[in-house]
């Protein structure tokens, strides 16, 4: 993965707008570790492939980036984004990590289901 470049970021939200896609979606604050260290306090969210239609995508911030969707009854966002990469099948894919480099926040939009 690369750092985000939110120019090109912005480019694919653009080309997937107006057409079902599936989006997953990942938060955690430690879930995945908490079993090293039980004083740290644990949090998640998890979908997948939950099928979206928006109208709206957009990129913002300087970095950690923040990434929403607006879909016709609300919004899917996205915030605390590092890292991208695009895949040939018109996907994105968007993480978020910590400065040890683990995952914090995933989100992926794409075409097919993930």
């Amino acid at each position: 993965m690369e750092r985000i470049d939110p120019q090109a970021v912005q480019r694919i939200l653009q080309s997937l707008k107006e057409q079902d896609v599936y989006i997953s979606l990942e938060m955690t604050t430690g879930a995945y570790a908490a079993h090293s260290d039980s004083t740290k306090f644990t949090a998640s969210t998890f979908m997948k492939n939950g099928r979206f239609r928006f109208s709206q995508g957009s990129i913002s911030g300087s970095g950690p980036y923040r990434i929403g969707l607006q879909t016709d009854t609300g919004w899917v966002y996205a915030e605390g984004l590092t890292h991208w990469e695009q895949s040939e099948q018109d996907r994105l894919i968007a993480a978020g990590h910590d400065g040890e480099g683990k995952l914090i926040v995933g989100l992926l939009v794409g075409r097919e289901p993930f």
